[in-house]
């Protein structure tokens, strides 16, 4: 991605740290957050520093591969490493590339601390890699004067580099194809509003940030032709877990005609889970229901209540969109429908 005309990775490692870029100051404030040990690490992940299920990925490789070095300097180095590897994965229960990275980069520890890193950079690498093969898959789905929706933010900040639901836009707009997205806001934390929108922005691509509620009715009118989403589990059925609200765009896309896919690498995909039931759904704080951030007139941010004071407040930060409701599936070996036959077939690139 380039910001200001400089090119940035979403998450990289140097030395003993881990940085990326502060995606809870986007799109008022654009700042690197730096990591100095895998707790630091881990708290990053799970207050939303960085988010998105590539970069989610990423940061728990690297955080194993820090907690890999740091072990070196304790009495017992696989105890160290094993304890570690319970808190990583304590971070966010439902994203699949979290438990994939820090396994890949755990058993690698478990020969050394230089194989944890090196494996840890590695798979940032496929990610970035991968990422750009699904925005040339995908951009084959993307016609001319297409009107494009999309949920949550997956694009170069949810992943090292590119991104899932919005590659195969921006390698649309860069092959000279006119489009435009319709982002929705993403409540309660918005992602759609701050950073797609921003990224959206730094490309030069035309939006409009929309309502949560506004999808369905701009469907029925027939003014969005084709919705791409990323995901943060897909079970071995098809079924996909991705930020709370996209069930019911995928339900008003199959009521109106409007092809739905979604956009995912192979980390993402649960071979051992069998459909969406057995996806752990993550609740957060109500707090981000109740609560609205900005930035204030000093340059920091600046936190209101927007919610009845006396009132309490449910906040799942995933559904579950089963798998008869996908057009198909948009990985970096093509577009695949969402059945077990044809995921099945995936498990052999890993």
């Amino acid at each position: 991605m380039k910001v200001n005309g400089k090119h940035y990775r979403t998450i990289w490692m140097e030395g003993h740290q881990v940085k990326m870029i502060h995606q809870n100051k986007l799109p008022f404030c654009f700042e690197i957050f730096e990591s100095e040990n895998h707790l630091q690490t881990c708290h990053a992940i799970k207050t939303m520093i960085v988010r998105g299920a590539g970069a989610i990925g990423a940061a728990a490789g690297f955080a194993m591969a820090q907690a890999c070095r740091e072990a070196q300097e304790q009495h017992n180095y696989f105890e160290y490493i094993r304890k570690a590897k319970t808190t990583i994965e304590s971070t966010r229960p439902t994203a699949q590339n979290l438990f994939y990275a820090v396994k890949e980069a755990f058993d690698a520890g478990m020969q050394s601390a230089d194989k944890a890193v090196e494996r840890a950079q590695e798979l940032a690498e496929n990610n970035a890699d991968e990422m750009k093969k699904i925005g040339e898959t995908g951009n084959s789905l993307i016609h001319q004067k297409m009107n494009i929706a999309t949920h949550c933010n997956a694009g170069w900040l949810a992943f090292v580099d590119y991104g899932s639901a919005l590659a195969p836009v921006f390698e649309a707009r860069r092959s000279g194809k006119d489009v435009f997205v319709y982002a929705d806001e993403t409540r309660p934390r918005n992602q759609g509003a701050r950073l797609t929108a921003w990224e959206l922005h730094q490309e030069n691509i035309p939006h409009a940030i929309i309502p949560d509620n506004a999808n369905a009715w701009l469907m029925s009118q027939g003014k969005i032709d084709i919705m791409i989403t990323g995901a943060d589990r897909i079970a071995a059925n098809g079924d996909v877990a991705n930020k709370i609200g996209t069930l019911e765009k995928a339900l008003a896309a199959k009521e109106y005609g409007v092809p739905f896919y979604v956009a995912a690498p192979l980390s993402t995909f649960d071979f051992d889970c069998v459909s969406g039931n057995d996806i752990v759904i993550e609740n957060r704080s109500e707090e981000e229901v109740l609560w609205q951030e900005g930035p204030d007139k000093d340059g920091g941010f600046h936190r209101i209540r927007t919610a009845n004071p006396e009132s309490k407040a449910l906040n799942p930060a995933f559904d579950v969109t089963p798998a008869k409701y996908i057009t198909g599936l948009i990985t970096a070996h093509g577009v695949i429908s969402p059945t077990r036959t044809d995921i099945r077939q995936l498990k052999d690139f890993l």
